[in-house]
């Protein structure tokens, strides 16, 4: 598949090749779901906390006596039935992060930047270098590019200190290095920027000779 690079200035470069494994892949919805709500689930904290019945400051004498008195039986006052009492079966601490197998994960990365190819919605630009860090210089530029609403561009292995000082301050604009694009961000928005060096970087990662690479060096590291 070949696509055409072009210039902050909308001008067009040389063409390149964009490899099919990744661009060009089956569009597994149902994988994308998958991988959006292991997303969301790990980025949840999990430190809302209630108190329970054990951790309620108070007397843990009887109340009254068991009988005579016309009312119901009841033993400390800590339990959940009265005011300042303990919370049943409430929020504990904890982890709500859950397990994706790591070729589900590549699968949901490569629908996810097909996808966006198929609707043409991916861009490949030179790269995100600017001389100066004003906003209104770089809306200009983005002004000439054919982008969407909610745009987010992804960079090589750092990303430009000036071109993330400009973008910050648009609204819906978003840059991150090619090591942390990820479905769910690519998803929620509506153009997809990359760079010549992000495509090189993510066809690295997710191409099948190099998932396998990587994986006998997790074992060998596990095993070690």
């Amino acid at each position: 598949m070949k696509q055409d690079i072009i210039t902050l200035e909308n001008k067009k470069s040389s063409p390149i090749n964009l490899d099919k494994d990744v661009f060009e892949a089956e569009v597994r919805k149902d994988i994308l779901h998958k991988m959006v709500v292991w997303q969301l689930a790990k980025r949840r904290s999990g430190t809302r906390k209630t108190l329970e019945r054990n951790e309620v400051t108070g007397s843990r004498a009887k109340m009254y006596r068991q009988k005579g008195t016309g009312g119901a039986r009841h033993g400390e006052p800590k339990v959940s039935q009265f005011r300042g009492g303990g919370v049943a079966h409430g929020p504990r601490v904890r982890s709500h992060a859950q397990k994706l197998p790591r070729n589900l994960r590549y699968i949901a990365m490569r629908s996810a930047l097909s996808s966006k190819a198929k609707e043409g919605n991916l861009i490949v630009l030179e790269d995100f270098v600017l001389k100066s860090n004003k906003t209104s210089k770089l809306k200009v530029k983005l002004s000439k590019l054919p982008i969407g609403k909610t745009v987010l561009f992804i960079s090589g292995d750092k990303v430009d200190e000036n071109f993330y000082k400009a973008l910050r301050n648009i609204p819906n604009y978003d840059v991150l290095p090619s090591i942390g694009a990820n479905v769910y961000d690519i998803l929620k928005k509506e153009t997809l920027v990359l760079s010549k060096t992000s495509v090189e970087h993510l066809v690295k990662r997710l191409t099948t000779k190099n998932k396998k690479k990587q994986s006998n060096i997790d074992e060998n590291k596990e095993g070690k």
